[in-house]
């Protein structure tokens, strides 16, 4: 009898290991893949570099501080690079995989055969603003006198040149270019009376403005083209990763949707990464860059780049003979923006959605220490809590710049009212403003023979007279 039941319990004791063997061999690995599948597929671990402290850099800024590069699969360190070329450099040697930096660094670099190309453009002209003396409010005031650049050559001297020649004043003839260096040296000379005009950028032209300087104009009122800032690549990795690239740009182009439409936020990352608290600095970094300047739909400047490679061609024979094409791939944007990614955005409802988790921020110098801010869901409608503006578009159309305050015209006679011109002004735009249609600008043209030598060319503090829409010739 007791080996009957020790056969019974030896037989009971093999189909349980039976079972057993099968469960671990069969079953455990089914749930664990099963597991796996739900389990979130981990971040992609990338770096992505930029090349000043300015307010041109906003886009990769905003990208990083609200999560936007999380959101689309990129675990970011993002690094400050100073100069454009060694920022470049980094490209060339594969150390970060993108980089928004100067669009003239990414041209040279070409010219020697890097490969280093553009494939968006954040600013597409200089954001210089041409300040002068307190005394001087029209341009013809500036004949015999003296304005500074860094040196001959650079980005300052090539737009100093530029708004003289639009307001019909020849550089070096009529008006004296002195070489001083630096902006902040510039405005000294120009604060202690040694020049007489110079072209400084935000938010060094809040400082100007509070010393009472007087802006003649800046550079997108004068149709200047020029890629300043863009996001560059390199072609090896347009060839072998081109949906990373995708979802790069994915994040910067939400990011710049931020910018649009979340004043506070945006005020905020700008007052981290320029380490200032000034209200007027910030303002007008806000509204001058990050409403006026970058565009919606960040295409590069084609006739900018052209007009980069005239300028360089005076001292480089491959420039000469270089095709601005041949230094941007617009693939990967023409696919964002036919895809409808942009339209969507921009959408009423789009704008009424939460803000996407923030991630760990960096220090603008170097890469920071990881810490992670709580999300704030924002859900009151854009309008009533950001009091968004209307973005930019391309330089190429000269969009209406978003006014802070109501429009400056007065009435002045029966049917007509006086107008000054504020920065980004054109008479295109104007005749938008006031007659809903562009191809009117004539009417005011007509309207101011007088006063307005160029219609191309106004000037900031111009006055101008609006005549009636139903009455003007």
């Amino acid at each position: 009898m007791k080996m009957k039941i020790s056969l019974k319990r030896l037989s009971t004791c093999l189909v349980f290991s039976s079972l057993f063997q099968l469960a671990v061999e069969v079953i455990f690995p089914l749930t664990a893949i099963a597991a796996e599948g739900t389990a979130p597929q981990a971040l992609k671990k990338i770096v992505i570099a930029y090349s000043a402290i300015a307010p041109n850099q906003l886009p990769a800024w905003v990208a990083y501080e609200q999560g936007f590069f999380r959101k689309y699969g990129l675990d970011v360190q993002l690094i400050f690079v100073e100069s454009g070329s060694r920022t470049v450099q980094t490209l060339v040697s594969g150390d970060v995989a993108a980089a928004q930096v100067a669009g003239s660094s990414v041209l040279q670099s070409n010219l020697q055969g890097s490969g280093v190309m553009l494939i968006a453009g954040f600013i597409n002209t200089l954001d210089y603003k041409f300040v002068v003396a307190r005394d001087i409010t029209r341009p013809d005031q500036l004949k015999g006198k003296s304005v500074a650049v860094s040196r001959v050559g650079s980005s300052s001297d090539f737009a100093t040149r530029f708004a003289l020649e639009r307001y019909g004043l020849a550089p070096d003839k009529d008006v004296a270019i002195l070489q001083i260096g630096s902006q902040p040296a510039r405005f000294a000379a120009l604060e202690t009376g040694k020049i007489h005009g110079v072209m400084i950028a935000i938010p060094l032209t809040a400082k100007a403005k509070k010393a009472g300087m007087n802006t003649l104009a800046d550079l997108q009122m004068l149709g200047l083209e020029y890629q300043h800032t863009a996001l560059a690549v390199s072609q090896n990795l347009i060839k072998t990763q081109p949906e990373l690239l995708r979802n790069i740009l994915r994040a910067f182009v939400e990011a710049i949707h931020y910018v649009k439409t979340h004043r506070k936020e945006t005020m905020a990352v700008l007052a981290k990464y320029l380490k200032t608290d000034d209200p007027d600095a910030l303002e007008e970094s806000y509204e001058g860059i990050g409403q006026a300047l970058i565009p919606e739909k960040p295409y590069p400047t084609i006739k900018g780049i052209q007009i980069m490679l005239r300028e360089m061609g005076i001292k480089d024979a491959n420039a000469r003979t270089a095709r601005p094409e041949q230094f941007v791939d617009v693939s990967f944007m023409k696919e964002l923006d036919g895809s409808g990614f942009i339209d969507r955005l921009y959408k009423p409802t789009a704008v009424a959605k939460a803000a996407p988790r923030p991630e760990p921020a960096p220090a603008p110098v170097v890469v920071a220490k990881e810490k992670t801010a709580p999300a704030e869901a924002k859900t009151k409608a854009v309008a009533v809590e950001e009091k968004a503006k209307p973005a930019a578009k391309q330089v190429a159309s000269l969009p209406e710049k978003p006014v802070a305050a109501p429009v400056t015209a007065k009435a002045t006679k029966p049917g007509g009212q006086e107008y000054t011109v504020v920065g980004g002004d054109t008479l295109s735009k104007l005749a938008e403003r006031f007659y809903n249609a562009m191809h009117k600008w004539g009417k005011i043209y007509e309207a101011n023979r007088e006063t307005v030598k160029n219609p191309h060319y106004i000037y900031i503090g111009q006055k101008l007279i609006i005549p009636p829409d139903d009455q003007a010739g």
